[in-house]
């Protein structure tokens, strides 16, 4: 048995993390562009802040019927038609010559998205041998942790000296970049096995699995909430400059590489408390928000510390979601679970426009610790219990 990849494996992994990268870029982009776009189109943050909420509805919509269609094509084809049209849709933002045909043009992206989440894990998988499909899946997670580091920080940087537009370029460049080596060393895979709407009753009768679909929900409400509009608040709540923004942004997602850690150290010894943790954990880091507001050095170190535990949080999520599913409905479920999530974002992106247009941004961090505050409730009273007494069937 070989105790390596081969360079036919790792060539098309490496052309999957960079996919990853970009396509997790491309989703947080326009919230450290907010502010640039918004003067751009001459509306509010809270009126730009409608590129991630329809966006994430569209994935949310799209995700489930997507994946069920993409199943029927063979991987290789359907992965260069969803880079294609990720890269000329990006084209597109950059050229858009109004608000609405930016947002068309996100909406393109959208579609990319809820193809490729779909299909990258299992393609990731079959790219390699047996003993290597577990380095397969963190490559895949490696790419969209850089994404939170580098990516969102960094497009911010290029719209700040460039301008918005540029960034989005940017971003076709190199998913242009992307299509054309995959092109010469993604392999021909067998289509899978079609997915259909006949395994759908079957998952919903797991409470585990519903519970974790209304966390997938509740708590990204509640952070997108804030962090939606964490480039403004940072600019007119906290009257952080460019700088300071920058560096928290970058700080806030090198942070969540100490959450994945985490989740490797201690999630198999407390598994229970770990997921209680995380949640609790955000609820207190949104609520702190506005309160540490007057000192950059503290709302940085809290920053930090959302950081860490939202990517926890993620990590759970998906760790429990494969736990409790079979290999044969993991795909589905996983399906199901991001659309629920982008709802989440979606919900989130609404709700703190509302509080932005009616109230004031500074109450951004409060209106969200509150959802993911009652997230917390529920995982405590309902989801733990029921987490425990399937594994004491089990």
């Amino acid at each position: 048995m070989e105790n390596k990849l081969t360079l036919k494996e790792w060539l098309p992994l490496i052309g999957m993390t960079v996919s990853a990268f970009i396509f997790n870029t491309s989703e947080f982009m326009p919230i450290g562009l907010l502010t640039d776009i918004a003067a751009d189109f001459q509306m509010t943050e809270a009126q730009a802040g409608m590129l991630i909420t329809i966006y994430a509805y569209v994935v949310m919509l799209m995700s489930l019927p997507l994946m069920i269609l993409a199943s029927r094509y063979p991987l290789r084809k359907l992965l260069l038609a969803t880079i294609s049209l990720f890269a000329v849709s990006h084209v597109a933002s950059a050229f858009a010559g109004g608000f609405w045909s930016l947002m068309l043009s996100r909406i393109g992206v959208a579609f990319a998205h809820s193809i490729f989440w779909s299909v990258a894990s299992p393609i990731a998988v079959r790219l390699v041998s047996g003993p290597f499909k577990a380095l397969a899946m963190s490559m895949i997670v490696t790419g969209t942790a850089i994404a939170i580091i580098v990516g969102l920080p960094l497009g911010r940087i290029i719209g700040l000296y460039v301008g918005w537009r540029m960034a989005f370029m940017c971003i076709a460049v190199i998913a242009f970049a992307v299509l054309a080596y995959m092109t010469f060393v993604f392999p021909k895979l067998e289509k899978s096995e079609p997915f259909t709407l006949k395994q759908l009753p079957e998952l919903l009768k797991n409470k585990v699995l519903v519970g974790l679909y209304i966390m997938a929900w509740l708590l990204p409400t509640g952070y997108y909430t804030a962090y939606s509009y964490i480039e403004p608040y940072l600019k007119q709540v906290a009257l952080m400059d460019d700088a300071w923004i920058t560096v928290a942004l970058v700080i806030f997602g090198a942070a969540g590489l100490l959450g994945s850690a985490a989740f490797s150290k201690w999630y198999d010894r407390c598994r229970f408390h770990f997921f209680r943790a995380t949640v609790l954990g955000v609820a207190v880091v949104l609520l702190l928000l506005y309160p540490l507001s007057f000192n950059h050095y503290l709302l940085v170190a809290l920053c930090a510390v959302w950081g860490i535990f939202v990517t926890a949080f993620n990590v759970v999520g998906q760790a429990e979601l494969l736990r409790t599913t079979t290999m044969s409905t993991s795909a589905v479920a996983m399906s199901i679970y991001s659309g629920i999530y982008n709802l989440g974002i979606g919900s989130g992106s609404y709700l703190g426009g509302l509080i932005c247009t009616h109230a004031s941004i500074a109450y951004i961090g409060l209106g969200g610790g509150a959802i993911v505050l009652l997230s917390f409730i529920y995982c405590v009273l309902r989801l733990v219990r029921n987490m425990r007494k399937q594994e004491a069937e089990s």
